[in-house]
């Protein structure tokens, strides 16, 4: 009787079947937020090459700002002492001027960014002054240096058949005396940017030393072959055609206007720069100005390598990944100018000397003279190089075609101060100096590592914040001030 009752209780209520249950890997919580199980594994081809080349020029760029920035704070350093000098009241501190032009076939832009960052953090690190001209197309930094050197003159003494307004900055001066403030009598002078201002510069003070104060008579204006100055036009009040378009008008059958030209305006053409006072060719054959002096402001030239065109990517990639090479040059070169205490003159190298006249045709040599490679009599053929003319020749390879691209009809007479050669005069080369650095490299160095030991003094002196939390808690090794949670319990309570 039990087994049948249990065997009924069994067959209405069968045993429950348990379920396996599936295993979940990964964290609940960021599954139950909807978040992606996130596997161990490498990414795919594609993602390995698009990694790489975008970690590998990343990488090569921080790099190199890096780098830039160590660079660019070891030169702001060596001259960062002049700034801690005093002056006196009544002395104003040295002034540099600061010459850039706009490259070929660029704007003014490329040649702004360069000067604000290689030159100014080093002119800033000196505390020194600084003028810049600027030159927005080729001939306005060679007229801004003829017009300085022409003034110049003026104010020397010379006099010119017109007389001119006197310039801004020698009213400024000429107050400045009556006050009693002098200039600086540290050595100043001109910085140069590129080859192409370098070149302009050139021809710029030769044209305000050599040329004339005023500027030459226009070109008389060419009347027709078949034009008469005396022939009658309608200015003429007697000639026939005016009086038939008098009768016309009065007649009504040409309209005559009332009122002023409802015409547009002209549309403005661009400023050009002031015409040369006097070609490179007359240069020989004109006189010095009585008031030049023996040596002429110190000027130096900076490199700007620039190059255009999409088929120079790589040169243009390379050159902005390796921005520390132009920075080291030009902080050095701009470091010398500021510590220079003394100048040199440019010198003319001797390219050849010749015992024979080489333009004659005539001139041949045997086969003994051209292994003794001399004839006997003096050098009458000689060719010399100035200093001046091979300052970065290497750039106009890079120029743009446009620099190298002959005027268009109508323009043959333009001036073309880029793709011409440099003519040195010279009286004028013989007067050109720039700065000489006397200070050896070690001493240089030396005072660097100076200047970086004064400050890491300083930085122990006033640690960060990073570092104060690390000596208040104590993780300071080899540290014996107390620990600053323990400065409070030093001492008794009734202090």
């Amino acid at each position: 009787m039990a087994d049948n009752v249990k065997a009924a209780a069994e067959a209405s209520n069968p045993p429950a079947v348990i379920m396996p249950v599936a295993k979940v890997e990964g964290n609940p919580a960021l599954r139950m937020m909807g978040l992606p199980r996130f596997r161990a594994k490498l990414p795919s081809r594609n993602w390995l090459i698009f990694l790489s080349i975008t970690g590998s020029f990343t990488t090569a760029l921080l790099y190199d700002r890096n780098q830039k920035k160590k660079v660019q704070k070891k030169w702001c350093d060596l001259v960062s002492h002049l700034a801690r000098e005093t002056l006196p009241v009544t002395q104003l501190p040295r002034r540099f001027t600061i010459f850039l032009a706009a490259p070929p076939g660029d704007g003014l832009r490329s040649a702004r960014e360069y000067f604000q960052e290689y030159v100014k953090p080093v002119l800033v690190a000196a505390a020194v002054e600084w003028d810049v001209v600027e030159g927005r197309r080729e001939g306005y930094v060679r007229a801004g240096v003829a017009e300085r050197v022409r003034n110049s003159r003026r104010k020397n003494g010379e006099k010119a058949p017109v007389e001119l307004e006197e310039p801004a900055e020698d009213l400024v001066q000429s107050i400045q005396e009556k006050a009693g403030i002098r200039p600086s009598s540290d050595l100043e002078g001109d910085l140069i940017i590129g080859r192409h201002t370098w070149k302009e510069y050139v021809r710029g003070l030769q044209e305000g030393w050599l040329g004339p104060l005023h500027p030459p008579d226009p070109p008389p204006i060419a009347i027709p072959a078949g034009a008469s100055a005396s022939e009658p036009g309608l200015d003429d009040p007697n000639s026939d055609l005016t009086a038939e378009l008098a009768t016309a008008s009065e007649s009504g059958d040409v309209p005559v206007s009332t009122g002023p030209s409802e015409a547009p305006p002209p549309i403005p053409k661009a400023v050009t720069p002031i015409p040369p006072y006097i070609p490179p060719s007359q240069y020989g054959s004109s006189s010095l100005a009585p008031t030049a002096p023996r040596t002429l402001q110190p000027a130096v030239a900076l490199p700007f390598p620039h190059i255009l065109g999409i088929l120079n990517t790589p040169i243009r990639t390379y050159r902005y990944l390796t921005q520390r090479r132009l920075a080291d040059e030009a902080g050095r070169i701009v470091a010398d100018m500021v510590l220079a205490r003394s100048t040199r003159s440019f010198v003319a190298e001797l390219d050849f000397a010749s015992s024979i006249d080489l333009d004659s045709p005539s001139a041949s040599l045997s086969d003994g003279e051209a292994q003794s490679g001399v004839r006997e009599g003096a050098v009458i053929a000689s060719g010399s190089r100035w200093e001046q003319q091979g300052v970065y020749m290497n750039e106009e390879k890079e120029w743009h075609k446009s620099a190298r691209k002959p005027s268009p009809p109508g323009e043959e007479g333009k001036e073309r101060v880029w793709s011409e050669d440099m003519v040195i005069d010279e009286r004028i080369g013989e007067r050109m100096t720039t700065y000489v650095n006397s200070m050896p490299n070690d001493e240089r160095l030396q005072r660097i590592a100076e200047e970086h030991a004064l400050q890491a003094a300083d930085r122990r002196r006033n640690p960060g914040w990073i570092e104060t939390i690390k000596l208040w808690i104590g993780f300071r090794e080899n540290d014996p001030r107390a620990k600053g949670w323990e400065q409070g319990l030093v001492g008794n309570e009734s202090d």
